[in-house]
């Protein structure tokens, strides 16, 4: 994939969890320079709604056609609505870049999800987001990527991240959606 300095990037971040509706808040980023477009939706905490909630924020923003990756902060939200980011690739057409601040540890994950209903759909859809790499030096991020190669996705972490190593696009969702909720 050629990276270009202004590539256009959709970040999604949650809201806290105070009730069962839980906030999503999109920015559309220019590299890591330019927000162009903050856009919001709803999905049920622990529920099953996130892909599509996701799959319809995308297509339904007048930049979908211009969004040249979707970069997720993990595949988790409002609690345990996991985002399949297969669906997600597939039915958008863009590459999906998800991003963890530490290395998850998945035996605790799967002991929590036995809580929810359905724990096995929900474990499945985690597994099949597939092998987590480390980005980074002494601080490091983790990534799993889908419709992109190891090499792009992390030449767009570096070009967007400028104040940290969080991408400037998923930093700035993360403060909107801290914000709202």
């Amino acid at each position: 994939m050629h990276v270009k300095p202004e590539i256009r990037i959709l970040a999604i971040d949650d809201g806290p969890l105070v009730s069962d509706r839980v906030t999503l808040i999109g920015t559309i980023f220019r590299g890591a320079d330019w927000l162009e477009c903050v856009i919001r939706t709803e999905i049920t905490r622990d529920g099953f709604d996130a892909t599509e909630r996701i799959i319809e924020l995308t297509k339904n923003t007048k930049h979908y056609s211009q969004i040249s990756v979707i970069i997720l902060d993990g595949i988790t939200y409002a609690g345990f609505n996991v985002v399949d980011i297969h669906k997600l690739n597939d039915q958008t057409n863009i590459p999906v870049i998800v991003v963890m601040r530490s290395s998850p540890n998945f035996d605790k994950i799967k002991i929590a999800l036995q809580n929810l209903k359905h724990p096995e759909e929900r474990w499945n859809t985690i597994q099949r987001a597939g092998e987590v790499f480390g980005v980074g030096g002494k601080e490091s991020i983790y990534i799993q990527i889908r419709g992109i190669d190891l090499s792009s996705a992390i030449e767009i972490l570096h070009l967007t991240s400028i104040h940290s190593y969080i991408p400037e696009p998923l930093r700035v969702a993360h403060l909107i959606a801290t914000g709202v909720g």
